[in-house]
């Protein structure tokens, strides 16, 4: 089922676009098969695995996990934008960007299993409670939407490029993985800059770090 604003000429009611946010929620949380030949370009592909001891292999996977927890949250962000946004153009937009953000999460699904490791225990609840701030951004307007988006996008690059200097210095194969992600993540802040965001006020996004500390907090441990 396709969404509007996505080639679909169909006029979706929002209950109609509710009951498909709900079943992207599934595909997004639902358990499944991870091997590198399924995942889209994955990055990680063609390096070699690490020789790690057990320390440095339990850091790059806390940090992967994050990693597959931010994208959970970004996947339920755009759908829940995307759900309240008036405007088609930008609603495509917003599930364009998620449909990109699945690619990083299998990314990291893959990750993980390499690293003999599963994905936070927390997903459903960082996608219920960043469905839910994405759909009171998007309630705002659509150019606070974008806003939204630009300062989230900027604050996962920030996120990323820590994660690169915590990650162990010969995990060639998360790096890259992280290296990917940092690019598109930049890529889609500049998007919505250039479609024409809102500047978010300083007080949200100092709320939005908090909110981001919480989870990877929760993430890496959990």
């Amino acid at each position: 089922m396709q969404e509007p604003g996505a080639g679909s000429r169909r006029d979706y009611s929002p209950a109609d676009r509710l009951l498909m946010r709900l079943q992207q929620s599934l595909q997004t949380l639902a358990p499944r098969p991870q091997d590198p030949a399924e995942a889209p370009a994955y990055p990680a592909g063609s390096l070699p695995e690490a020789s790690m001891d057990n320390q440095a292999r339990r850091r790059a996977a806390g940090l992967m996990r994050v990693n597959h927890a931010g994208e959970v949250s970004a996947q339920a962000l755009y759908h829940g934008q995307a759900l309240v946004s008036r405007d088609p153009a930008i609603r495509k937009h917003l599930l364009h960007a998620a449909d990109e953000e699945r690619s990083h999460l299998q990314w990291c699904e893959t990750r993980l299993g390499e690293l003999g490791e599963k994905p936070s225990i927390l997903s459903p609840f960082w996608y219920v409670g960043s469905f839910a701030i994405g759909a009171v951004a998007g309630l705002a307007g659509d150019r606070w939407n974008l806003g939204f988006v630009e300062e989230t996008e900027r604050q996962v690059v920030e996120h990323l490029e820590d994660h690169l200097q915590q990650l162990p210095k010969d995990d060639q194969r998360s790096r890259a993985i992280v290296e990917a992600m940092k690019e598109d993540e930049a890529r889609h802040g500049d998007e919505a800059a250039a479609a024409g965001a809102h500047p978010l006020p300083l007080p949200v996004r100092g709320l939005m770090k908090r909110v981001s500390k919480l989870m990877k907090f929760g993430a890496y441990r959990l």
